[in-house]
C-alpha cells in the first residue's frame, strides 16, 4: 500500500461485517460467529499470574502524552547501518499495561489467527531469522508466540490474569523510533468506499488502473522501475507524465467521479466500488511505480493554503471543491502511481491476512517482523459518544499484529493503524497523526 510518511491524510474503510470499533470500553463485533473463549480458568492458577502483574500494577500505564505538532522531526529517517530496530526493555516500568487491551480480545483472536495463517504458508519461512538488538527470532519462535498469546487471550479469567501471563511468557521490545529514542508517529488508514461505473461516461471518467507488464518488481513486491523495449530498467513514468500519454489505457478496471478519489485510493491501496447494478467491486493493491510519494497535503501547508494545525482529510476535501483547479496542479508533485487487481473483500495486508481494525498495522518489513504481535502506545482518536460527527483523544495501549505495510511508511519511527469502515472512520484516519511508542512481543529463550 502507498502510504505518505508524515502529515498525509489517510483513510481506508471497511464495510459490511466489519467495521470500525473502538479498541476500549465496546463491545466488539464479530466476523466469523462466535469464538468460544474457553473454560473458567482454575482460581489458583489465575491467582499465580495475576501475581505477576502486581509487580508492575503501581508503576501505570506507558500511554504517551498529547502530541505536538511534529514539526521538523525525520521520521523516515533509517537508523544507523547494522542498528536493529529492536531493542529489548529491562526495565518493568516500562512495559506496556496489556489489561485494557483484554476487553477487545475477540478481535484480537481474529487479528492473531490471521498471522498464524500466514506463518502456516511455506513463504513466511524467508523472512526469518530476524535480528533483535540481543536474539535471533526464528520463524519457530514467532509461531511459538502466536500460540501462547492465544492461549493466554481464550483462557485468562480477567485481565489482570492475561498481564501476568504475558510478563511471564514473553519478552517485550520497544522499537528505536525515527531518532533512537523510541519515538514513532502514528497514523492511520481505512478502506474507502466510492461510486463507480465499469465503462466511462460523462460523468466518471476518472479510472483506476491494473498492473502494466513492464512494471518490474523484486520478489517482496519492491519496485524497480520499467522494462523498456532494449530490456533495460529504467524508471517508470512520472503521475502527471502516466496521465498525458496513455500508456496505461486498456488496462482500466474502473471508473470513479472524482480525481480526487482515485488518489485517495492510491494513498490507502485498496477501495470498495458500488456499482449501479447494486454489486460492490473490491479493488486491491497490485503494485506501484518506484517514482517517490510526496503528500499533497503538505505541499498545501508549505505553500501556505492550509496551515499545519488543521490539516486533515475533511479540510483537503474542502479546499478542492472550493479551488477545482488546484487539483491538477498539485497532483503532479506525488509522482508515485499505485495499481489494482480485482480481489474477494478484504481488505488484505501485504501478508495476505485481512486487517482488524484497530488491531492491525502497517510497518517497514525491511526493519520490523512479520505477522508478529505488537503494542500500540500512542494518543488515538476515537468516535465521541456524545457527538456522531465528533471526535475524542484518548491515550491508548492496544495489543495489534503487524500485517501489512505501505510504499510510504518507512523506518523504526513509522506505524500505520487500521482504523476500520465508514464515515467514522474516515473521521477518525484523518485525525490521525500523533507520536507514541512501538513494542512487539516474543517468547522468552528456553
Amino acid at each position: 500500500m502507498e502510504r505518505p510518511p508524515q502529515g498525509r491524510m489517510v483513510l481506508r474503510w471497511r464495510v459490511g461485517w466489519r467495521r470500525a470499533v473502538s479498541p476500549q470500553g465496546q463491545s466488539p463485533r464479530r466476523r466469523r460467529g462466535r469464538i468460544c473463549m474457553g473454560g473458567c480458568a482454575n482460581p489458583s492458577r489465575a491467582a499465580a499470574w495475576a501475581a505477576a502483574v502486581l509487580v508492575v500494577a503501581s508503576l501505570g500505564g506507558c500511554a504517551s502524552d498529547p502530541a505536538p505538532e511534529p514539526e521538523g522531526k525525520e521520521y523516515g529517517r533509517p537508523l544507523p547501518p547494522g542498528t536493529p530496530a529492536l531493542e529489548r526493555v529491562t526495565d518493568l516500568a516500562e512495559i506496556p499495561d496489556l489489561r485494557a487491551t483484554f476487553a477487545t480480545r475477540e478481535l484480537a483472536i481474529e487479528a492473531l489467527d490471521e498471522s498464524l495463517a500466514y506463518f502456516g504458508k511455506p513463504s513466511s519461512l524467508t523472512w526469518f531469522p530476524y535480528a533483535t538488538d540481543d536474539r535471533s527470532i526464528s520463524h519457530a519462535d514467532q509461531v511459538r508466540t502466536l500460540e501462547l498469546l492465544r492461549d493466554a487471550l481464550v483462557n485468562s479469567a480477567t485481565s489482570d490474569e492475561f498481564q501476568g501471563r504475558c510478563l511471564m511468557l514473553f519478552d517485550f521490545y520497544r522499537s528505536r523510533g525515527w531518532d533512537g529514542s523510541g519515538e514513532v508517529l502514528y497514523t492511520a488508514y481505512c478502506e474507502p468506499i466510492f461510486d463507480g461505473r465499469r465503462k466511462a461516461d460523462a460523468r466518471y471518467m476518472y479510472p483506476l488502473y491494473g498492473l502494466p507488464t513492464d512494471l518490474v518488481k523484486d520478489a517482496d513486491g519492491t519496485p524497480r522501475g520499467r522494462r523498456a523495449d532494449n530490456g533495460h530498467v529504467v524508471p517508470y513514468y512520472t503521475r502527471g507524465e502516466l496521465e498525458a500519454n496513455g500508456h496505461l489505457d486498456g488496462l482500466e478496471i474502473v471508473y470513479l467521479k472524482d480525481p480526487f478519489e482515485v488518489y485517495i485510493a492510491h494513498v490507502q491501496g485498496s477501495a470498495r466500488v458500488d456499482l449501479p447494478t447494486g454489486d460492490q467491486l473490491c479493488i486491491g493493491y497490485a503494485g506501484k511505480t518506484d517514482r517517490p510519494y510526496s503528500s499533497v497535503g503538505l505541499r498545501l501547508v508549505e505553500e501556505g493554503h492550509i496551515s499545519s494545525s488543521n490539516l486533515s482529510l475533511t479540510t483537503l476535501k474542502r479546499y478542492f471543491r472550493s479551488n477545482p483547479g488546484e487539483l491538477n496542479r498539485v497532483l503532479p508533485h506525488n509522482e508515485s502511481y499505485v495499481f489494482f487487481v480485482e480481489r474477494e473483500p478484504g481488505p488484505f495486508g501485504s501478508i495476505g491476512a485481512r486487517v482488524t481494525p484497530y488491531h492491525s498495522v502497517a510497518t517497514d518489513k525491511s526493519v520490523f517482523p512479520r505477522g508478529g504481535p505488537c503494542v500500540v502506545v500512542a494518543r488515538m482518536p476515537f468516535a465521541d459518544p456524545d457527538d456522531p460527527s465528533g471526535i475524542t483523544k484518548r491515550d491508548t495501549t492496544q495489543l495489534a499484529f503487524d500485517q501489512d505495510t505501505g510504499g510510504a511508511i518507512r523506518s523504526a519511527g513509522r506505524c500505520d493503524l487500521f482504523v476500520g469502515t465508514g464515515h467514522e472512520a474516515e473521521l477518525l484516519a484523518g485525525h490521525t497523526r500523533d507520536e507514541g511508542q512501538l513494542f512487539y512481543l516474543f517468547v522468552k529463550p528456553q
